[in-house]
């Protein structure tokens, strides 16, 4: 297929940009069902838009054709710079060594957080800048086809690529109607092509293209071939994303660490055996308590189980849970004291994407990467980062019940913590029977809890992380519990679990934690408070109970183990009373934060889940340059009515005069003024400019005369107005104006204001 030899307007040229962003930013819009949210997608028009359109500017420049594209490249870089480079850039366009760092860390998050992330994912900045980078290059790509190579057709295939997404990550694929608006867009970029090269060969008279391409009818000529592409295209990308197989429907936990299990990652599954029976400690954190706290550190929680296996609930990562503060623990009532106490981590060799916490927290601060917490469990975890490296605040909001505010939860459960007490149909007969035993023997909730408590930590159990494997009953189901109960040795995972079924056999609602204990305090010291070094060896897992009014509490049935928590042992009772305070008042709260939002339990401050969206200050950017650039499109719209006005020949005089005289008030002359004739703008015109050319000044007087007759001479003397004219006495006033003055007056073109007032004085008059 022969380049075509007739070159292309300005205006043709844009019109085919034009086609090409809406196939382009229609396709885009595939990629839907994998991304919360839409301000992705306007992040991507605006890369669109900078690119093909920036496009477009370069060859109305006449830049020569080959270096298009690679102009292209450089605002698609300018661009990326402008919404990502931050204050590593030069005036925010023009990016640095430390520019380009930023945006390997950003590609590399955005590896990270494809692998991390459920569907729909959250977009955060990483993604953000994955999803800009690819529209940008397929911009360009599609520009390269439509207008350098002039083979629109092939447009397809980049319009392909975010279409064919959709079909390897989920079931469904793309949208039927996201295909159809596709292949929609697709036909029209093949007509506006169609259009652009008849006009392109007729200005030119390409004798040769009239004559070896006979002239048929539109649709014999156009219109079907270009269905029949779309539809090819339409049955193809269906066909395609329908058959693909889905490589994902779930959570998506991450690389690397979790390959590795435990040895620098930790799995959500209860194989920590493997770990604990490690010859050598490996590292995994250190932290500093100032107010002398050694709590358990949770990675995450495991609440599903079917009789065989406990997992986590498949929730995805929610964009608006930022870690700069924490909602209320669920269920935690106004009368249980709590203070609040900072604890600095330092992640050494632990690799994970759920991050190391006590439970619960009030907020986490100095973390690299994207990361944000679970509703209900409260976990955290990343969307584009690991806990390799990172070192990070978090304050921990300790949490002191008392024995009697546990007994006064009662057996009432909310219907939203109800799963949590499900267990499979048939419970082998030794669990059954022991759970009635333990609960025969107490009045309440809580008081079974502590039996079932003692009674794994009593003289019978015993401690070891070899039996379980030698006797084939490690892991944590039905039927390893009941084995348990038998053989009456092994690890936390058969305790904790133990715990948790018995506590749902008696209508407690259980969940089982995983992560680490307190750790063992070490002889350096961080401003003489010592450090606390947590490794592999304090893998741990233990149980946590549901009490109305007081939330989640751990609980600790593992003899030998970590610390068992004071509300929890036999004998317990309130120490402290409760002060007195006047009707109505709210209980203390030491360290608790109040205005507390009451949809969502966070400070009314709000998150900043909100204002650190990767997409809403490019939104504002792209939103500001739509409004400074609004006048100049007006502008550039009436500009071509007037001259579409002239070559009809409809009242071609008076467009053409008011054309130029919106030109000279554009370019800061008197000479636009409504209330001057049009010898009398002419003479003013002159006279400001000092002289024009001869071509300029015989442009003005044609055009002066020919505006007289139509305006004041008699009938069926009017005469057409050449367009030419009008062409060179706008090229004329341009070439005497500083350039400066030009770009002013395209940006501000003080003509609309004239244009506007006529408009109300023509209103008025009828």
């Amino acid at each position: 297929m022969r380049r075509d030899r007739a070159p292309l307007s300005r205006l043709q040229a844009l019109a085919l940009s034009g086609a090409t962003f809406l196939l382009l930013v229609i396709a885009v819009m595939a990629l839907g069902p994998l991304l919360a949210g839409s301000g992705w997608w306007w992040l991507c028009t605006a890369v669109a838009a900078a690119v093909l359109f920036g496009g477009a500017g370069l060859r109305a420049i006449r830049l020569p054709a080959s270096l298009v594209p690679l102009g292209e490249l450089l605002i698609l870089l300018a661009t990326l710079t402008l919404f990502f480079g931050g204050s590593s850039s030069l005036l925010l366009l023009v990016p640095t060594a430390d520019t380009f760092g930023v945006f390997g860390e950003l590609l590399g998050g955005a590896q990270r957080t494809i692998q991390q992330q459920s569907v729909p994912a959250v977009v955060v900045p990483s993604l953000a800048f994955g999803l800009a980078l690819g529209t940008g290059l397929l911009a360009v790509l599609a520009d390269l086809l439509v207008l350098t190579f002039r083979l629109p057709a092939l447009a397809a295939a980049p319009a392909l690529v975010p279409i064919l997404v959709p079909g390897f990550l989920i079931e469904d694929g793309a949208e039927v109607g996201t295909l159809v608006l596709t292949a929609a867009a697709f036909l029209l970029l093949l007509r506006v092509d169609v259009r652009v090269r008849r006009r392109a060969a007729l200005a030119h008279h390409d004798d040769e293209v009239l004559i070896t391409a006979p002239r048929r009818t539109p649709v014999a000529s156009s219109v079907l071939p270009t269905i029949g592409l779309a539809a090819a295209g339409l049955v193809a990308a269906s066909l395609l994303t329908a058959s693909t197989p889905s490589v994902s429907t779930s959570l998506l936990l991450g690389s690397g660490g979790q390959g590795a299990l435990f040895a620098r990652g930790v799995s959500p599954f209860l194989d920590l055996g493997r770990d604990l029976r490690r010859p050598d400690a490996v590292p995994a954190f250190s932290y500093v308590a100032r107010d002398g706290d050694r709590p358990y550190f949770r990675l995450l929680t495991i609440d599903r189980f079917d009789g065989e296996v406990w997992a986590p609930s498949d929730r995805r990562i929610d964009g608006d849970n930022a870690v700069d503060e924490f909602p209320t623990p669920t269920g935690l009532g106004d009368a249980v004291a709590r203070t609040q106490h900072p604890i600095d981590i330092t992640v050494q060799q632990l690799r994970t994407t759920w991050l190391p916490l006590p439970y619960p927290v009030s907020s986490v601060e100095g973390l690299d990467g994207s990361w944000f917490w679970d509703r209900g469990p409260l976990t955290v975890r990343s969307a584009d980062s690991d806990t390799s490296g990172q070192q990070y605040r978090a304050t921990m909001l300790e949490i002191d019940p008392t024995a009697e505010q546990l007994r006064a939860a009662g057996s009432r459960i909310p219907e939203s913590i109800q799963e949590f007490t499900e267990l499979p149909e048939e419970t082998p007969a030794p669990i059954a029977e022991l759970a009635a035993e333990l609960g025969a023997s107490a009045d309440t909730a809580y008081d079974r809890a502590v039996a079932i408590q003692e009674y794994l930590r009593g003289p019978d159990f015993r401690y070891s992380v070899e039996a379980p494997v030698e006797e084939s009953y490690d892991g944590g189901g039905l039927d390893v519990v009941a084995e348990f109960l038998k053989q009456r040795e092994g690890y936390c995972v058969q305790f904790a679990s133990t715990m948790a079924v018995l506590a749902r056999e008696l209508g407690i609602p259980s969940r089982i934690s995983v992560g680490y204990t307190a750790g063992t305090p070490t002889t350096t010291r961080v401003e003489n408070v010592a450090v606390v070094q947590v490794d592999s060896q304090d893998l741990h897992a233990w149980p946590e109970l549901y009490f109305q009014g007081v939330g989640w509490v751990p609980f600790e049935p593992t003899p030998g183990r970590g610390t068992v928590p004071d509300y929890s042992r036999p004998g317990a009772s309130e120490t402290a009373p409760v002060p007195e305070r006047a009707p109505g008042t709210p209980p203390p709260t030491p360290g608790a934060r109040p205005d507390l939002d009451p949809e969502r339990q966070l400070a009314s401050g709000g998150s900043a889940g909100a204002t650190s969206d990767p997409v809403v200050w490019p939104l504002v950017t792209l939103g500001l340059v739509v409004v400074l650039l609004l006048p100049a499109g007006v502008r550039s719209w009436v500009r071509r009515v007037r001259f579409r006005r002239v070559r009809r020949d409809d009242r071609g005089a008076d467009a053409a005069w008011r054309e130029a005289m919106g030109t000279a008030s554009d370019l800061g002359s008197a000479a636009g003024t409504a209330a001057l004739t049009p010898r009398e703008a002419a003479d003013v015109l002159l006279d400001e400019l000092g002289g024009l050319d001869d071509a300029g000044r015989r442009a003005l007087y044609a055009l002066r005369d020919a505006v007289e007759r139509a305006r004041y001479g008699p009938p069926g003397t009017e005469a057409p107005v050449s367009e030419a004219a009008l062409v060179e006495l706008v090229t004329a006033l341009r070439r005497r104006a500083t350039p400066v003055t030009r770009v002013r007056a395209r940006l501000l073109p003080v003509s609309l204001l004239d244009t506007a007032r006529a408009g109300r004085r023509s209103a008025a008059r009828a």
